[in-house]
């Protein structure tokens, strides 16, 4: 038995818990189908390996298994798969990603070169850089440059070449040809991506010219940096020489090149398929850290919250990208349903980074979709604190902390927080439809109430709650017939909302359509959950509606009795 062949025997035995049967395969079959479409690595990974032990020479389980594998980052267990997949003539692109990363890593530069691209190559542009990072590795600079310029004569592929050609000129100290490259096009090439204009600020440092660097990375950026680009101006304005550390390496380049196409596919591609590629950065140089960070993004993506868990975490806290990671990691644990977990992350990170507003931001929205609107208001106080007066976000930041001071009862303090979210952002239909909602319900400045939710329609006529709003503000308004239509589109946009229905029942009620008001209110009924405690569907009085009528609820309440607009 070929070492290829034991190594694959070794790969699916071990995943073996049960004697191999038909009834085994065909189970494990349709078990790691759910998990891959579950977008479950590991478990497809063990599902597979369980159905190649009873089918061994599947293409479909091979591909799969190898797939899986990359997807998880273990390159080692997806090579003796894919290398299998290739000794039988099987044409697969994962599995020629697979076989050719393992090259890269152990530095086989001219089995990467001696590959026939169409049987082996991964693609045209991935096989063509990867070809010059291989010449740079067996040492030939020219080759490895000519070779950067054959695929920038490729259509539309000339900012992949000439980026790589930077940075192998830069890897090498020829600092100047590099920046020559950065310079054309007044700059094109700088804003390609943030590393791009990362590459380029730490050559212009290598150059003597900080204060350029500086310039150019607040026009790229329009000002606005996070930790890690204010770490690195912060240290350009000090005079610190920074040291080129994008590409360090030929492994480095390599790892670029994965990481640069899996940028691209970003949102383009599959989670999956683009993961495999930024797994495959990760695999040939484990401290890219925006690697990482991707890695951990595709993997939220993909609802595997628990393994971006484990990326983030992968983020030293002595890198600049650690608060973004660490709002990422935070992120990951509240879709995942560990609220807490998340409060924790993030109230480390307000103390660790106390003027920084972003985890005050993401504190404040955590504790106000748990509910805790004390806790909110004071996150986003601080939140408000720190954030610049043109912030983009600055509006959203007074339209959250209101709705904490609305459900703490504080409405003076709420309506002045929406009142300045509109004056930021005039037409935001969120805000013009809770502020008018909100002045309804207080039986406040009905006609400009019935102005701002008819601006909020107007912009957003697909949103139920909007058009309820406005369906209500006329039941308020005592335009009973005008409401009708409004709040039975609004049942139509929202069908099974307990609030809605209540709603359409009270105004189908004030036009004397009472069966259909009592159909209405016992659907509402319906729609309530049982743990629900504090919605404002309130069941109790539903019910009594059904029992006596809405007119002698409003009675008992010591509420007006419904009037009809100009009318008795």
């Amino acid at each position: 038995m070929s070492l290829v062949k034991k190594a694959v025997a070794a790969v699916l035995v071990s995943a073996l818990a049960l004697p191999v049967s038909a009834d085994v395969g065909a189970g494990s079959y349709l078990a790691a189908r759910q998990a891959a479409y579950d977008n479950d690595f590991s478990a497809a990974a063990d599902y597979f390996a369980r159905a190649l032990a009873f089918d061994p020479k599947n293409p479909a389980l091979m591909e799969n298994m190898v797939l899986s594998q990359l997807a998880l980052g273990r390159h080692e267990q997806a090579y003796p798969i894919a290398l299998l997949m290739q000794e039988a003539g099987l044409k697969s692109q994962v599995a020629n990603i697979a076989i050719a990363v393992h090259l890269l890593a152990e530095e086989r530069y001219q089995e990467i070169l001696d590959r026939d691209p169409e049987t082996r190559g991964v693609g045209k542009l991935v096989d063509g850089l990867v070809a010059g990072w291989a010449e740079m590795g067996l040492g030939s600079v020219a080759r490895a440059l000519a070779q950067f310029d054959k695929v920038a004569d490729e259509a539309g592929l000339r900012g992949f070449a000439n980026y790589h050609k930077a940075m192998a000129l830069a890897s090498v100290g020829d600092f100047e040809g590099a920046e020559a490259l950065f310079a054309a096009d007044d700059g094109a090439l700088t804003t390609i991506s943030r590393r791009a204009a990362l590459a380029r600020a730490e050559i212009l440092s290598q150059l003597d010219r900080n204060d350029q660097a500086l310039e150019m990375l607040a026009d790229v950026f329009n000002g606005s940096f996070d930790p890690a680009l204010t770490d690195i101006a912060d240290r350009l304005a000090a005079g610190e020489t920074l040291p080129f550390s994008l590409v360090r390496s030929v492994r480095d380049g390599l790892a670029e090149v994965f990481f640069t196409i899996g940028a691209a596919l970003n949102g383009e591609a599959a989670d999956d398929f683009t993961l495999i590629y930024i797994r495959s950065a990760v695999h040939l140089r484990p401290d890219h850290i925006d690697a990482l960070l991707m890695t951990a993004g595709l993997l939220e993506s993909l609802g595997q919250y628990d393994l971006a868990v484990a990326t983030y975490k992968q983020i030293p806290s002595d890198s600049p990208d650690y608060h973004a990671a660490e709002l990422g990691r935070a992120e990951a644990l509240r879709r995942s349903a560990k609220p807490d977990a998340a409060i924790e992350v993030l109230e480390k990170l307000a103390k660790d980074y106390p003027t920084q507003p972003q985890a005050f931001v993401a504190l404040g929205d955590l504790e106000r979709q748990q509910e805790a609107y004390d806790r909110a208001a004071a996150a986003y106080d601080k939140a408000l604190e720190f954030t610049e007066s043109g912030a983009p976000n600055l509006w959203f930041l007074y339209y959250a902390r209101g709705i904490c001071h609305e459900r703490l009862g504080n409405w003076p303090g709420a309506e002045a927080d929406f009142r300045s979210a509109l004056e930021l952002n005039p037409d935001q239909p969120q805000v013009l439809n809770y502020l008018g909602y909100s002045l309804v319900e207080k039986q406040e400045k009905l006609d400009e109430a019935l102005d701002l939710i008819e601006r909020a329609v107007a912009a957003r006529p697909d949103s139920g709650y909007i058009v309820d709003s406005l369906g209500w503000v006329l039941f308020r308004l005592g335009r009973y017939d005008e409401a009708v239509g409004h709040m039975e589109r609004a049942v139509e946009l929202m069908p099974v909302d307990p609030v809605v229905n209540d709603h359409l029942g009270d105004v189908l009620w004030a036009v004397g359509r009472v069966r259909e008001a009592e159909f209405q209110w016992k659907r509402a009924l319906s729609f309530i959950k049982p743990d629900d405690t504090d919605g404002e569907a309130d069941p109790d009085r539903i019910r009594r509606k059904l029992e006596i009528g809405l007119d002698r609820v409003l009675a008992e309440e010591g509420v007006p009795p419904l009037k009809v607009a100009n009318g008795d």
